[in-house]
């Protein structure tokens, strides 16, 4: 399918990515000013954890949308998905670490605990610990080093976004509209990853029969 996408002069190109590190860290910035001047509310630590999570899971679910959007309407933005992809690191990352840090003080009997307790929290950190291999490996050397392994590599990402689908479906006892959209488009893009190749298995089949020689 044709589609239409904007595409910026070369010369801006690196420092657009630039640009979306930049603004895509603005959201935790602002929000650590909040806890900073204390205008979190009364759980602020809470309150900012939940916040890295949502964030979290944005970002995840843009950077697993990509390909399906170049595919479907044609929206060529494969030069984001590296940085939008260490976003939803970073976002990980700063989540576990106000769990760790302010939630439960780096006590790591409360943190056994509370995994004994509330199970998803081991599908978070599953999910961070299959985040790290991909986040240090992003970049051109790993790619070549790699070769053909570095794509095996990164298919963890969808791994990553069921066991993170998992945590924040869990996390509350009843799930609200925003977790219900994020869970679903984390599902159809699972889905859609599933079936790509196959769809593109029988497209090549299709056009080797168009190719073969008529028989008589």
């Amino acid at each position: 399918m044709a589609g239409l996408s904007f595409s910026l002069p070369k010369r801006w190109q690196s420092a657009s990515v630039w640009a979306l590190y930049i603004v895509g860290l603005l959201p935790a910035v602002w929000t650590f000013y909040l806890g900073a001047t204390n205008q979190l509310g009364a759980d602020p630590v809470k309150t900012f954890e939940l916040f890295l999570g949502i964030w979290t899971i944005r970002f995840l679910i843009l950077t697993l949308a990509v390909s399906p959007a170049r595919d479907l309407f044609g929206w060529n933005y494969l030069r984001y998905r590296r940085a939008l992809g260490l976003l939803t690191f970073y976002y990980a990352l700063m989540h576990f670490t106000v769990y760790m840090v302010l939630d439960q003080a780096l006590d790591l009997s409360a943190v056994l605990d509370d995994v004994l307790k509330r199970p998803f929290i081991m599908f978070g950190m599953g999910a961070l610990a299959m985040l790290v291999p991909l986040a240090v490996t992003s970049n051109n050397f790993s790619i070549r080093r790699l070769g053909p392994n570095w794509v095996r590599l990164h298919r963890l990402v969808y791994i990553v976004a069921a066991a993170g689908a998992v945590h924040f479906a869990l996390s509350t006892k009843i799930l609200d509209l925003e977790q219900y959209i994020y869970v679903g488009l984390i599902i159809l893009l699972i889905l859609y990853r599933s079936w790509r190749p196959i769809a593109r298995s029988r497209k090549r089949g299709q056009g080797r029969q168009r190719s073969a020689p008529a028989t008589v």
